[in-house]
């Protein structure tokens, strides 16, 4: 378990290190993640003992939500203030998402379709 986790927290640091090294707009713990796919596709998965601590990592992922919920209440006068805003970025936000994923899905139709022509 030791060892999957250390795997997991040394590419998220590799990632931090690299984003801020080249000055990318992209969090740290993504370019991690990426790095770890990288890892687990050149090894073909992963191993027994990456895939026990990732599912306990994820039985418990509710609890890192905990932070932001404390830092939500924090600033509850701030959201009150910034509203509008708020709903606004959501709103169109999700309207991004679904337009995305609908032209995505199209386009995969498309693409299956000819296929099996």
């Amino acid at each position: 378990m030791l060892a999957a986790l250390s795997l997991l927290l040394v590419c998220q640091l590799i990632g931090e290190v690299f984003v801020r090294w080249l000055a990318l707009p992209v969090p740290g713990p993504v370019a991690g993640m990426l790095l770890l796919f990288l890892l687990l596709v050149l090894r073909d998965g992963p191993d027994e003992n990456l895939r026990h601590t990732s599912q306990g990592l994820l039985q418990h992922l509710s609890l890192l939500f905990v932070p932001a919920g404390t830092g939500i209440v924090l600033h509850f006068s701030r959201i009150g203030e910034q509203w509008p805003a708020l709903v606004a970025s959501l709103l169109l936000s999700t309207l991004a998402a679904l337009l995305v994923t609908a032209g995505t899905m199209r386009l995969c139709q498309r693409l299956s379709e000819g296929e099996e022509k």
